[in-house]
């Protein structure tokens, strides 16, 4: 499972800033309006970002157990750009300090080994030809 998917520090340490531009008012498909606050006359910030305590609006977790952004096809730039440690093959300094903020390790390159192939099939599935044979084929009429 993704990392991100159990931690969602990230969305309770940083203030959420972007330009309007990437607003639903002005582009389709954008961040959801109802969701942000002005921030200066150029950009907007999501709700829960602005000051302390942070928790963006759009989170919905208990941090270090579960995580989803309810707008993630959506979410401003600045979220998009958040690489979590080691997802790229490098370490995040933003991700790690809002993981050790909430008591969490820093991801390690072996927190992404489920995305390798497996190493030990060569072939040869594990079952060693123990699974059920399929099912007929349907008889054409």
């Amino acid at each position: 499972m993704h990392p991100c998917l159990s931690c969602g520090a990230c969305c309770t340490q940083y203030r959420v800033a972007f330009h309007w531009m990437e607003s639903d008012e002005v582009t389709e498909g954008g961040v959801p309006a109802a969701l942000t606050q002005r921030l200066d006359p150029h950009r907007l910030c999501m709700r829960g970002t602005y000051g302390a305590p942070v928790r963006c609006v759009a989170l919905d977790a208990q941090i270090g157990v579960y995580s989803r952004c309810t707008i993630h096809p959506n979410r401003p730039s600045v979220c998009r750009e958040v690489d979590a440690s080691w997802e790229f093959g490098a370490a995040s300094s933003q991700c790690d300090r809002a993981r050790l903020a909430h008591g969490m390790a820093p991801l390690t390159e072996a927190d992404w080994r489920w995305r390798d192939p497996a190493g030990n099939d060569d072939g040869h599935p594990d079952d060693s030809g123990n699974s059920p044979s399929s099912p007929p084929a349907p008889i054409a009429a």
